[in-house]
């Protein structure tokens, strides 16, 4: 077990390259994620996949697993509108963040 303080989830929220379809998930493992979302390229069973929804635009870390779910839940039932503000107060010209990660 990770000692208290150590545990990182995140929400994160991806798009594709035109930027027309949101993706909202959470993770433990950010780089993993967007790197299993890049491999479910053309995977019609998958959201992520179907739409091409790779491209990192937003992410909030937590220490805990709850408050990120609860967060997850909170920003899939908000309009587009809501989600596009959001994006904008953190990365206002909605470069893709995959690179910054790291």
């Amino acid at each position: 077990m990770k000692p208290k303080g150590t545990h990182n989830y995140f929400v994160y929220i991806t798009t594709n390259y035109n930027k027309t379809t949101l993706y909202i998930g959470v993770t433990n493992n950010i780089e993993k994620r967007l790197y299993q979302h890049k491999q479910n390229i053309d995977n019609a069973e998958t959201f992520a996949g179907k739409y091409h929804c790779y491209n990192l635009l937003y992410f909030d870390r937590f220490e805990f697993i709850e408050h990120a779910i609860k967060r997850e839940k909170e920003i899939k039932k908000w309009r587009r509108e809501k989600k596009n503000n959001l994006i904008s107060s953190f990365n206002p010209e909605w470069r893709f963040l995959n690179d910054d990660i790291n």
